[in-house]
């Protein structure tokens, strides 16, 4: 792994990708997810926008234009410089940083890539080491190739919308969080370090597409495949338990808690506290963890007749007692003050340079060695233009004729 030194550097040399440099051409969620823990871990992101930015930038609440809450949760430890790829000044200028890159990621349709004249192939010949990782909707030799993938639709394609209808919903909706995105953003960076790895070994770069739609399908089904496992077929796809329609927090005297009574043990433990305890041995509904799954709609019925009669107090002493898994169910404003969280550290208090006082979340893995860190804050547009575009060799002069001409940006 080639090592920078000096002002091409700037993370810790200690951290786990230090010497890594990534060109970050992603927007939105999924890409930028990924291209974040790479920065955590080290590594110098250069995130390239075009001169209207990524587009979380304008997402509501903000303090100052251009600088969404959403993109400065998505974007620590990132250098942005503005290229308008669309112009050759701009075009060239990217060709110079992957030069010298150990990886280019991307979430444009890989189509509008070529239009813009970046293939692998042209940034393999600039730089046979680079890896090229693309984050595309659909598999790239299927009847979707070409069409957009955003996370409503992918949740639609995987069936989750359905999947919360069949759990007792009214109709079926979407999840109001982006998993998909996330989860995605995740397998990209395994790939990434998996390739840097094998790069490592055999000198060679390569080129990584991740579908969205695939890769969702994967995680959606390891537990709904059912009777669909087998062929012939013996039984319908969806695992039962977790699709029963009584699976919900359940309601207490003074409110919700959080409660999942799962293996012998834990059964055990809660019929004792709520007196039937002999249900246990004489009720073959409750016999083994298979005929709990058969009987799931029953037996979450006779947790929810049970929590009914204490208070949230009540229950989350007894249940801690018996060591049965239980839980408070928190609001979005509550989970702000979780004493664990708290306790931990997980929301920081930093001075943001045009921002003022921000809450960020710290990097929650502990290592006992070369720590994550960071290190930057979020970029305003174009923060890092001209430093970056130093470092890749081009002029002083010549960048100030890119400014001139809109190729390249920095902040007012």
């Amino acid at each position: 792994m080639r090592l920078r030194t000096g002002s091409r550097e700037r993370a810790i040399v200690d951290s786990p990708l230090s010497g890594v440099r990534i060109i970050d051409m992603t927007s939105v969620v999924m890409g930028p997810y990924a291209s974040q823990i790479l920065g955590d871990l080290g590594a110098d992101v250069i995130k390239v926008e075009p001169p209207d930015g990524d587009t979380t930038r304008k997402l509501t609440p903000a303090k100052n234009q251009g600088m969404g809450h959403v993109f400065l949760n998505l974007n620590r430890n990132k250098r942005s410089v503005v290229l308008d790829l669309k112009k050759p000044d701009g075009l060239a200028a990217l060709m110079r940083l992957a030069k010298d890159a150990d990886a280019i990621i991307y979430n444009v349709r890989p189509n509008a890539m070529a239009r813009l004249g970046i293939t692998y192939e042209k940034l393999a010949a600039a730089n046979p080491k680079l890896i090229s990782l693309s984050l595309v909707g659909y598999g790239q030799d299927g009847p979707y190739a070409a069409d957009p993938a955003y996370e409503d639709l992918i949740q639609g394609l995987t069936a989750v919308p359905s999947l919360l209808a069949e759990a007792g919903a009214e109709v079926p909706h979407y999840v109001p969080l982006a998993f998909n995105d996330r989860s995605v953003g995740l397998h990209a960076v395994i790939a990434l370090l998996a390739a840097i790895c094998r790069r490592e070994r055999t000198g060679k770069g390569q080129d990584i597409q991740i579908p969205m739609f695939e890769t969702m399908v994967q995680a959606t089904l390891t537990e709904h495949m059912g009777g669909m496992t087998f062929e012939p077929q013996n039984g319908p796809p969806g695992y039962r338990r977790t699709l029963s329609k009584e699976r919900r927090p359940y309601r207490t005297r003074d409110g919700y808690i959080c409660v999942i009574v799962y293996n012998d043990r834990h059964w055990r433990s809660f019929l004792d506290l709520v007196g039937k305890s002999d249900l246990f041995d004489t009720d073959p509904r409750f016999a083994d963890i298979g005929a709990r799954t058969n009987h799931a709609d029953e037996l979450y019925a006779v947790v929810a007749e049970a929590i009914g009669t204490r208070t949230t107090a009540e229950w989350l002493e007894a249940l801690r007692a018996a060591d049965v898994p239980v839980a408070p169910l928190h609001t979005l404003a509550s989970v702000f003050t979780d004493p664990h969280l708290a306790e931990t550290g997980f929301f920081q208090m930093v001075d943001h340079p045009s921002e003022g006082r921000i809450r960020q979340i710290d990097i929650f893995s502990k290592w006992s060695e070369s720590p994550p860190s960071i290190r930057r804050h979020a970029p305003r547009l174009g923060e890092h233009s001209i430093e970056v575009l130093l470092e890749a060799g081009l002029s002083r002069e010549t960048i100030e004729q890119m400014i001139a001409n809109s190729v390249t940006a920095q902040p007012n």
